[in-house]
């Protein structure tokens, strides 16, 4: 084998073994059975708890803490133990309140505008009036709200998927999570809902 050839392979194995001691501390989301909330009806399991304070908010969205800027993620997998394909690109998420009030999920490419909205700076332009200076990145503007939002359009027998739902809400004791709109591939036919708490 050439040198150059010898060289690469070296390289290549320590990026993988760096890229697989990275991976150690990954997000990985739990089954939906591992919840200490979850559902079961006809066959499919969803699991779902608010991602609010703590190590867990770190591990999946780094620095950031979406609950400080008024945006409560809630993560969610769905195990598909059926023998049919679900459709869950029309599924319909909604946070309900203690008082019944709903808040319904925003969708995750709109997050990044759900902060509160901010007048630019205005600098002293001396002669030429004044200049609109430079704004901060809103920090909602990270790819991991995206990233690892939910956003599976068909789940095959015996496979789950995960990802976070997001509420412009604060989470309150005794709110729950309701979840409808999911179906059938084949034949349309809509799942009776779920509803967890989130505590």
């Amino acid at each position: 084998m050439p040198f150059i050839f010898k060289r690469l392979a070296l390289f290549l194995s320590i990026a993988a073994a760096f890229a697989a001691d990275k991976d150690a501390g990954a997000f990985r989301p739990p089954a939906a059975t591992a919840y200490i909330h979850h559902q079961t009806n006809e066959k499919v399991t969803i699991g779902a708890e608010p991602y609010a304070y703590g190590d867990k908010v770190k591990l999946a969205f780094g620095k950031l803490v979406p609950y400080n800027y008024g945006v409560l993620p809630v993560l969610v997998t769905i195990q598909n133990d059926s023998d049919q394909t679900l459709r869950l690109d029309r599924i319909q998420a909604e946070y309900v309140g203690p008082r019944h009030d709903r808040v319904p999920a925003t969708p995750a490419r709109d997050v990044r505008y759900a902060g509160p909205v901010r007048r630019p700076n205005l600098v002293d332009g001396g002669p030429r009036g004044a200049v609109v200076g430079r704004s901060k990145k809103n920090p909602l503007d990270a790819w991991e709200i995206e990233g690892r939002a939910l956003a599976v359009e068909l789940l095959p027998p015996g496979q789950s998927a995960s990802g976070f739902l997001y509420f412009r809400t604060d989470i309150d004791k005794g709110a729950t999570i309701y979840l409808s709109g999911l179906s059938e591939a084949r034949s349309g036919r809509e799942l009776f809902y779920f509803e967890m708490p989130l505590e």
